[in-house]
């Protein structure tokens, strides 16, 4: 790898233009395209210093043997040439977005002498026109199927399709009226080509003119008493009702968009697209991506959008650039990338983040998706053997640990400013929680928002535990076989299972408060470590400078699976606290209501909100409870109902 000291510019000859950069490696290959509005600020940054560095970024700079730039005079014309230079050079140190999954296409062989219809998988071939990605290929199947009443265009192969005219005889297909057969001349290719005319006017969204004019033939053939044409037309038109009823209206304005949307964590992102023409979702799609650096959703959305529409094909029905694209967050260059887009389209393009209606709606059915893309992705990423044991290897190479950790526990603490304090514990096992183990616990002597000293009582009643239980075993007769519960509580010895990697929620200071309580508690065989939620970063006991670990770390990814799980876990216990409180606040002296009619209340209704919401008879359906003491619930909550505010010029009532 080369020193970027070696081909660092000299100070003074960067411009403080805006402009485009490339990034070029010892051979010649363009590896990573940027732009700035200031070239010399953001290249003098991959020269900083690399421990500050992001690592894809360190390695980037440190592969690369020389960098040039390219002075223009906006925002605009940055996006462009930035633009033109990824679809040319396709720079391996750009974020890639790379499909979840192999998506079917519906395609049409437009450019043979008798088109046929088909479904299918990969690359796109010149000359054909495609409909789609679509998200289930057995859906697709089924409505071409029905479609094929409608327009009896080819669809066998072309082995079938020689065959046939080989013999003279159609295929079955032929036979019952699924295709014209033009195999065997039952029909001109001009006249074919016009059925495939009409196929392909549906799937674009113009079936109005289709159904009108099918309605119309149909009355002209009962007019000419042609029964048996009329009833074949009849057909025609329930199958054609069928496959649109399957393409539900999503956008009643008639609308030819894109609906893009993304979730993401501090390593990988995703992003899920529906394309939507004429109203109706034509195709839906996704993607997975490592996150290459700390960019935000603008800066993220911005690039997927130019490599989501760079090389399109506009002569494709829904494959091009439309008229409308709807997304969570306006991209970075905010109005310049809807100016790129327009001119690449040839017509005005409008970036939009729908504030309301049903375009925020279908929005939040993207987000949906995209949520479950991401969650899928990593539950795969999860269930694979060899990466969790790849993933507990780099943690015991990267920590020097003398194992590979095998049970590791994470802790944190959540509260609402100071107050309802709790504590989790959860354990990972063979890198898969082990969610029986998992802990809560109730901070007790500290008060306020003090992390640190919540980490060290939850630590050392845990470890506490844990010495106690190892005494009782040790204190066992000899020969004999440890007992799995406390012979004096009867309550199970799970705190007897020592982590090998202890792991908690922060930086330097909530680690050596842990270590300080295996310090006091002469414990020291477990190795602890703290993951910071800002860089993603490890901090050891003692250490001034954070350990970094690449993005792409399966080691990187299960401690953050473990500190994410510990968050989830210690919010729901946080939430449950606060709304028994609420509950138990608001309904303190109504007479026959104990702390376990109480619970039973709250675990039936949720929340607070809920039950102020729900009427006595409802009240009076929860177990333990009747009409009298409904009433009385009722009254106590309607007493403590808050009063609205109310506007003092206008005396009007707000919510």
């Amino acid at each position: 790898m080369a020193d970027p000291s070696s081909y660092r510019p000299a100070p003074g000859t960067i411009p403080t233009d805006p402009g485009v950069y490339r990034f070029i490696d010892a051979h010649g290959t363009v590896i990573y395209v940027g732009k700035a509005r200031n070239l010399r600020q953001r290249l003098n940054s991959y020269f900083a210093d690399p421990a500050g560095l992001h690592h894809r970024t360190f390695t980037m700079v440190r592969t690369a043997a020389r960098v040039e730039w390219t002075v223009v005079a906006n925002e605009l014309e940055s996006l462009q040439l930035e633009y033109t230079w990824i679809q040319q050079y396709d720079p391996r140190f750009n974020v890639k977005y790379r499909d979840d999954k192999s998506y079917p296409w519906l395609c049409i062989t437009w450019s043979e002498e008798f088109p046929r219809v088909y479904v299918g998988r990969g690359s796109k071939r010149k000359g054909y026109r495609y409909f789609g990605p679509f998200g289930q290929a057995w859906a697709i199947r089924e409505t071409v199927d029905s479609l094929l009443r409608v327009f009896p265009m080819r669809s066998c192969s072309s082995g079938t399709f020689n065959s046939a005219q080989r013999s003279g005889r159609p295929c079955l297909l032929g036979y019952i009226g699924k295709c014209s057969a033009p195999c065997v001349g039952r029909i001109t290719p001009d006249d074919h080509r016009l059925i495939v005319n009409d196929f392909i006017s549906f799937m674009s969204g113009q079936t109005a003119p289709l159904v009108r004019r099918l309605k119309r033939e149909m009355q002209q053939a009962s007019d000419n008493l042609e029964f048996e044409a009329a009833a074949v037309l009849r057909d025609s038109l329930e199958a054609l009702e069928l496959a649109t009823a399957k393409n539900a209206v999503v956008l009643a304005d008639g609308t030819d968009a894109d609906v893009i949307s993304m979730a993401e964590d501090p390593l990988e992102v995703a992003i899920q697209v529906f394309h939507v023409r004429q109203g109706r979702i034509r195709g839906e799609r996704g993607w997975v991506a490592d996150r290459a650096d700390d960019s935000g959703t603008a800066e993220l959305i911005e690039s997927f959008l130019l490599q989501l529409y760079a090389g399109v094909d506009d002569s494709e029905p829904n494959s091009g650039i439309p008229r409308e694209i709807l997304v969570p967050t306006q991209p970075a260059s905010g109005s310049a990338m809807a100016e790129l887009l327009s001119e690449v389209r040839g017509s005005k393009v409008a970036i939009r983040v729908p504030q309301r209606g049903d375009k925020l709606t279908l929005l939040e059915t993207v987000s949906r998706n995209a949520a479950e893309v991401l969650a899928q992705h990593k539950m795969k990423r999860a269930s694979d053997l060899s990466t969790r044991n790849r993933a507990l290897e780099e943690v015991q190479k990267a920590l020097g640990l003398e194992t590979a950790p095998l049970r590791i526990e994470c802790y944190d603490i959540s509260h609402t400013q100071g107050s309802e304090v709790v504590g989790s514990m959860v354990v990972f096992e063979d890198g898969l929680p082990r969610k029986s183990e998992y802990r809560r616990f109730i901070i007790r002597t500290v008060e306020g928002s003090d992390d640190v000293g919540s980490i060290r009582e939850v630590l050392t009643r845990r470890l506490r535990r844990l010495l106690d239980d190892r005494a009782s075993i040790a204190a066992e007769p000899s020969g004999e076989a440890p007992l799995l519960v406390d012979p004096t509580t009867g309550a199970p010895r799970k705190f007897a299972y020592a982590p090998q990697l202890i792991v908690v929620d922060g930086g330097a200071p909530q680690v050596n408060a842990a270590q300080a309580v295996l310090d006091e508690l002469g414990i020291t065989d477990i190795p602890v470590v703290g993951l910071a939620k800002r860089l993603e970063e490890l901090w050891l006991p003692d250490d001034d400078q954070p350990l970094i670990l690449p993005r792409t770390s399966e080691g990187l990814y299960l401690l953050q699976r473990l500190r994410d799980e510990a968050h989830r876990f210690a919010i729901g216990h946080h939430r449950g606290r606060r709304s028994q409180a609420m509950v138990e606040s608001v309904l303190d002296g109504v007479p026959g209501l104990g702390e376990v009619r109480r619970k039973a209340l709250l675990a039936y209704f949720g929340s607070l909100r809920k039950l102020r919401a729900a009427e006595q008879s409802e009240i009076a359906q929860v177990p333990g409870f009747g009409p009298t003491l409904a009433q009385a619930v009722k009254q106590a909550l309607d007493a403590d109902r808050p009063e609205p505010a109310v506007n003092m010029t206008t005396g009007e009532v707000l919510d």
